[in-house]
């Protein structure tokens, strides 16, 4: 395939006059592509994409974890428990057709129940295993409908959470350095006044204040969100002001200067785009960290979603980890290790491919860094 230089300079000599930044986008993505790890991330992205775009065809409600309980095999269903029944048995009796093996002193800790055989590979109701309630307990969540229900929310609002952060940090930050200043330094003592509270403390007194008075589970979430914002853009209105310091001193600025181009116009054009970089590169690592602190708030007690079993990679990964002192202090229990696991591999996944992405849409963008 011709390089993009050799795309315009055949497209110049045929006639055509090529859109300058429709030629910018094929060569950005042609460097895009020369980077495998870059590829790797999009493919898993898009992956995570299609899953938190599709996951309403899936059974089960989307706010809600649909609860199980175990029925020793032999016993009627009985539909007054409230919950979907699933066949069990004890470990130490003989193994029952359709139904899965549970801890006596467990009965709501159900393993991942993939099973591989000449007809195929058989999941079962339950492939990724149980979420305990508690131990002793016979009621259980499905982890697998969980994690898959949970992928809009943990994208959604973690998406939502760090774009706006850094629209608001570019934004400020760009103004700043340019402007230089009593602009420069209003703004940035503001930034100090933010960056001084510690920000899971301002998350937790803004959804204490506000959470309790809203209802709807997208009051909650908007509340959510906007909690994490205030908190967000400090850390990016600093790193865009150190890079457009060094920007603004560039001879290209210092031509758009001297042809009369307006203030707002070189700060669109030319400030803004070349102070981009390291954005991208925080970006990508604050991505998973959104999902994480959900789950530090959830595991503190502060019940943010309408409903305590609401499925979120961060929510979910909290119940996980409560549920380990239970274990630990059981001789005779089988740690869950799934119902950490899969939680904790989904937010990995996401939080490097978004970084595996990030990194290499910087060295596409950037020419100093293009190999």
């Amino acid at each position: 395939m011709a390089e993009p230089e050799e795309a315009l300079a055949s497209a110049s000599t045929s006639g055509r006059r090529p859109n300058p930044r429709w030629a910018q986008y094929k060569r950005t993505f042609y460097f895009l592509r020369r980077n495998s790890l870059a590829m790797v991330g999009l493919g898993i992205l898009v992956f995570w994409v299609l899953l938190a775009i599709t996951s309403p065809l899936f059974p089960g409600p989307s706010n809600a974890l649909t609860r199980y309980c175990g029925v020793p095999a032999g016993t009627p269903a009985n539909a007054s428990l409230g919950c979907s029944p699933v066949c069990t048995y004890p470990v130490g009796t003989p193994p029952t057709a359709g139904c899965y093996q549970v801890q006596a002193a467990s009965p709501s800790v159900v393993a991942p129940t993939i099973r591989i055989s000449n007809g195929g590979i058989d999941l079962g109701p339950l492939p990724l295993g149980s979420l305990t309630v508690s131990s002793g307990s016979v009621y259980f969540f499905n982890l697998a409908p969980g994690l898959v229900k949970g992928a809009p929310w943990s994208l959604g609002i973690a998406g939502a959470v760090v774009s706006s952060g850094a629209v608001i940090g570019l934004m400020l930050g760009a103004v700043a350095g340019y402007a230089g200043g009593a602009t420069d330094e209003v703004i940035m003592r503001f930034t100090d006044i933010f960056l001084a509270i510690p920000g899971l403390f301002l998350v937790l007194v803004t959804l204490s204040v506000l959470g309790s008075k809203v209802g709807t589970l997208d009051g909650r979430v908007e509340i959510l969100i906007a909690a994490f914002v205030i908190t967000w853009w400090p850390l990016y209105t600093r790193i865009v002001r150190g890079q457009v310091l060094v920007t603004r001193e560039q001879k290209y600025v210092e031509a758009a200067r001297a042809s009369g181009a307006r203030r707002a116009r070189i700060i669109t054009r030319h400030i803004i785009p070349n102070s981009m970089y390291p954005v991208f590169v925080q970006m990508s690592l604050d991505v998973g960290t959104v999902p994480l602190l959900l789950a530090a708030i959830v595991f503190l007690g502060y019940q943010i979603w309408p409903v305590i079993y609401f499925p979120e990679w961060g929510t979910l990964a909290a119940f996980s980890v409560e549920n380990v002192s239970t274990f630990v202090t059981c001789t005779s229990c089988t740690f869950p290790w799934w119902q950490i696991f899969f939680p904790g591999a989904c937010l990995f996944l996401f939080a490097i491919s978004v970084n595996f992405l990030a990194d290499g849409l910087r060295d596409a963008l950037d020419p100093r860094l293009r190999r």
